[in-house]
């Protein structure tokens, strides 16, 4: 069987990007008034809604009186990939996606200021087109700071892969995922480049691995300015939360 190409002589791909652009990133804040914190974001054609809520004190079953603990629920709107999902919510895949966004969080958010507190994360994904777990996780991030919640700095995620079986590309479209090999997704912390979560959905060459992991924290990198320039411009419309960031060195 032919695979298509997804990158031409010319360096472009199907739709128009280089292999190391990112898809367009819309995004903002403080979408909803309900929640302590909440943020929309489009990455491309993926379209995720986030709401926080806490810190809170804990359930008897969960708290911790060391640090906070986070709890975290991620679905797909019936409608989100144009065939009806019979079930929404609780679904074998959702329920991964959850457990790997727990985790991402948890390395991103100074939880020992929140002894015996819980931190609600509720994360919804509108439209499916590929990277639904790093839409989610950027989308997060703006929830949580428009949440006023200390983090020790952003945390970010992005794809990577190979296309025509040899050009790194970032930041996968769906189509580039069913089209092409191996994906590699990552949320790291940009500025250290400390990996919180790392998965593939095939396993890499040894050669091609560096190569694909470069390009996944570069986008991660770029994900980042992105949603700093979010955050500072709706600080400046509506103002601070508070110490809501405190960037570890």
């Amino acid at each position: 069987m032919h695979r298509q190409e997804l990158v031409t002589d010319q360096g472009l791909r199907l739709d128009g990007r280089r292999s190391n652009e990112l898809r367009r990133i819309r995004c903002k804040l403080g979408v909803f008034s309900q929640p302590d914190g909440s943020a929309y974001l489009e990455q491309g054609n993926t379209k995720v809604l986030a709401a926080v809520y806490g810190p809170h004190q804990a359930s008897s079953r969960k708290v911790n009186v060391e640090k906070g603990v986070i709890n975290c629920q991620y679905s797909m709107a019936t409608f989100s990939t144009g065939e009806r999902k019979r079930r929404p919510h609780g679904d074998r895949k959702s329920l991964e996606m959850t457990t790997h966004i727990q985790q991402a969080l948890s390395a991103a958010i100074k939880l020992e200021l929140y002894p015996r507190s819980q931190i609600d994360v509720y994360i919804e994904v509108l439209q499916a087109d590929g990277g639904n777990y790093c839409a989610a996780i950027n989308s997060a991030t703006l929830a949580l700071i428009d949440a006023g919640i200390c983090l020790k700095e952003y945390m970010c995620a992005c794809t990577a892969s190979l296309a025509n079986g040899k050009v790194p590309i970032m930041d996968v479209s769906h189509i580039e995922e069913v089209s092409g090999g191996a994906t590699l997704t990552i949320a790291s912390l940009p500025s250290t480049e400390k990996i919180a979560f790392m998965e593939m959905s095939q396993r890499f060459h040894v050669d091609d691995l560096p190569r694909v992991l470069e390009h996944a924290l570069e986008g991660c990198k770029q994900v980042k300015r992105v949603l700093d320039e979010a955050v500072r411009e709706h600080v400046t419309k509506v103002g601070s939360a508070g110490d809501w960031m405190a960037v570890s060195k």
